[in-house]
């Protein structure tokens, strides 16, 4: 089973940037599709930003587009997502998930809860105004 583990959350200014980290254990990172999801309180948790398992495709909600840059590294089991202009609206816990992806799926993206099966367990951000 694969864990993940997100770091790198924290108190920062509007238009500042954070880099948040998600390091995988327990299985083949390098066939895992990855994604990263928010949630802030009273709200449901929605996608941000996704990754294919060899990096080459990705995809971001609209909200976030230009903003936010999703990377891996597979040498290190890690999956980045750099936050710039952060904004008030941004504050919520950011949370890693993962799937495995199959041949027939091809180098992939994945956008939605559901499609994952593994999460971390979060890491805070808030912007302050």
């Amino acid at each position: 089973q694969v864990q993940l583990v997100e770091s790198g959350g924290g108190v920062v200014q509007a238009g500042g940037s954070l880099r948040l980290s998600c390091v995988a254990s327990g299985r083949s990172f390098s066939t895992d599709a990855m994604g990263w999801f928010r949630q802030a309180p009273g709200k449901e948790r929605e996608f941000v930003a996704a990754i294919s398992y060899r990096g080459l495709n990705t995809n971001y909600a609209d909200l976030v587009r230009g903003r936010f840059t999703i990377s891996r590294d597979n040498a290190k089991n890690t999956v980045y997502l750099q936050m710039n202009n952060l904004k008030p609206e941004d504050t919520a816990v950011y949370y890693c998930a993962a799937r495995p992806v199959y041949s027939f799926q091809g180098d992939n993206y994945f956008d939605d809860t559901h499609e994952y099966d593994v999460w971390g367990l979060g890491t805070q951000v808030t912007v302050s105004s």
